[in-house]
């Protein structure tokens, strides 16, 4: 049988999504709206979940070995969880960098100068990275949904062909930024609605308090989705905001 003759139109997967945003918005919130999820932790956010909703979460990470032990029970073991939440990956980057440097007989100083320097130590731990990611496909193939936690930070950016800006990022070395960016369902950037007030150099910021999530290609931040969504989404508290673009969320809720 010829691979044409195997075309078909495919069906509704798992959603795999990578949520940044400033520490305290409620990333792990959103995170345990999705549906019967279970918490890798590198940190402990899960504690800022309201009891009526926190998660079910695995025990704090205390070593990388931890981390591959865990995805793999995921995987190998019957369980009812059906979303894997792992906070969050910038932590696991802290992580990923001391084993790097740990595992390196020379003993380096830092992970510049982890396996003999020139960018080989970040490299290693992009490719830890990569693990995860790795990882995270085959859970998808058993049937669960994948949310990766980020901090973000402020990067600058410089196109080729325009002025020099600055957009937030995953708080992370850009070698390790990719598994949780390119090949993804949605990258969402959580803030606070914020809005300024006086005039001149006199401007003050205010919020109250609502929070949005920024799914669409925008300058200010990294963010995608492939769900069509082209506006902000307003975020409340236990209700899981991208259920209604999101056919493989709709149908756990049937």
């Amino acid at each position: 049988m010829s691979f044409l003759d195997q075309a078909e139109q495919p069906g509704d997967r798992p959603v795999i999504a990578t949520f940044l945003g400033d520490a305290g918005l409620g990333k792990t919130s959103l995170a345990a709206t999705f549906p019967s999820p279970v918490v890798i932790r590198a940190e402990d956010g899960v504690q800022g979940v309201p009891k009526s909703f926190r998660p079910q979460a695995m025990p704090t990470l205390s070593s990388v070995d931890d981390l591959w032990a865990q995805l793999s029970e995921l995987y190998k073991k019957d369980h009812a969880y059906k979303t894997v939440v792992i906070d969050s990956i910038t932590q696991l980057e802290q992580m990923f960098v001391q084993k790097v440097v740990d595992d390196d007989p020379k003993r380096p100083r830092s992970i510049a100068q982890a396996n003999g320097g020139y960018g080989a130590g970040f490299q290693a731990v992009g490719a830890l990275h990569q693990r995860v990611r790795k990882a995270a496909g085959v859970l998808v193939e058993r049937g669960m949904h994948v949310v990766f936690l980020a901090h973000a930070d402020t990067v600058n950016v410089e196109p080729p062909d325009m002025d020099a800006y600055t957009r937030y990022d995953l708080r992370m070395n850009k070698r390790s930024v990719a598994p949780y960016t390119d090949n993804v369902d949605v990258i969402g950037f959580l803030r606070l609605q914020t809005y300024t007030t006086g005039d001149g150099e006199r401007k003050k910021a205010i919020s109250d308090g609502t929070r949005v999530l920024v799914t669409y290609a925008t300058a200010s931040c990294i963010s995608k989705n492939r769900y069509g969504i082209e506006s902000d989404i307003d975020v409340q508290l236990g209700v899981n905001p991208l259920t209604p673009y999101i056919p493989s969320l709709q149908s756990e809720e049937q």
